[in-house]
């Protein structure tokens, strides 16, 4: 058997590196139709992001995807006036100032605590660059084996509520397969004493009645729809018990599951009697728990 992954994950891992640096790299997914993947990197970072980029679609198949790599000084690390930037804030204050003829100055303080003014980037030397490159690109997989241990674990809890639902389903078809019987008699009683209460005395053949009741019959059977809801939830564990990438799968079948519910509650809408109540109740049970079925399935990859 395949593992299983859930999309839900997190992984993180903190390198030293050379100097007084350090990185943070952070792996975090949840449930997405597709691979979608999100990287947040320092901006010299570009040919990195194409190489993670390569390797975190080799190793997922599906979901969103957020990875973030947040460069660290020790305490003490130097830090960098960015002149350019800050004289070009203080170039557009004075701007202002005599557009609108105001007396004023610029504020230092305020000025310095704009974001890009002070840097410890900024000293970042294309060694310094190569060292992060190559010391990121040597964890990802690890740091990728950390996050799908995880969604490994998350899967399996998803699977195990999985099967408990399906086995759930299977136990309530059985249970309607052994009551339409009665709901057919309780249909066949019902259409003589309706014949009866529009004829008014007047004699019909029992001929007639056995063709009407047999058309009723056909238009409210449901065994059809029990054999393939059955069948639908052996095939939903089966899946199970192969693994693998079954997210998509698992969805559209329990669409199945949930077109045959909807017409055996159709087929049985105008049944009476105490059969007849129970069948269009395990069937709306049924569909709360098809639904319940499919808020999990969305979350396998």
């Amino acid at each position: 058997m395949s593992a299983i992954y859930s999309m839900t994950g997190f992984a993180t891992v903190q390198v030293p590196l050379r100097g007084q640096a350090s990185f943070t790299l952070t792996l975090k997914s949840v449930n997405h139709r597709f691979l979608d993947l999100s990287l947040r990197l320092p901006s010299y970072c570009d040919a990195l992001e194409m190489q993670m980029r390569r390797v975190l679609k080799e190793q997922l198949k599906r979901g969103h995807v957020e990875v973030f790599l947040q460069l660290e000084r020790k305490v003490g690390g130097a830090m960098q006036l960015n002149t350019g930037v800050l004289e070009g804030h203080v170039q557009a204050y004075r701007d202002a100032a005599e557009l609108y003829c105001v007396s004023a100055e610029p504020d230092l303080n305020a000025m310095l605590r704009i974001s890009g003014v002070m840097s410890t980037e900024t000293n970042f030397s294309k060694e310094d660059a190569a060292g992060l490159e190559a010391a990121a690109l040597e964890v990802l997989e690890p740091l990728i084996e950390t996050l799908n241990v995880m969604r490994a674990q998350e899967g399996a809890s998803l699977v195990a509520e999985l099967r408990a639902s399906m086995g759930r389903l299977g136990t309530m078809a059985i249970e309607v397969g052994e009551l339409r019987g009665g709901v057919r008699e309780a249909q066949f009683e019902r259409l003589r004493g309706r014949i009866a209460e529009l004829t008014k005395g007047v004699e019909v053949s029992e001929e007639r009645i056995l063709a009407e009741a047999a058309l009723l019959a056909e238009r409210s059977d449901i065994d059809e729809e029990i054999v393939r809801l059955r069948t639908h939830v052996d095939r939903f564990v089966a899946m199970l018990d192969e693994g693998g990438e079954l997210g998509k799968r698992l969805d559209f079948l329990l669409q199945e599951l949930n077109r045959e519910a909807n017409t055996m509650l159709s087929k049985t809408s105008g049944a009476t009697g105490s059969n007849g109540l129970r069948i269009t109740e395990l069937g709306l049970e049924m569909k709360v728990e098809i639904e319940r079925a499919r808020e999990q399935v969305q979350n396998l990859e």
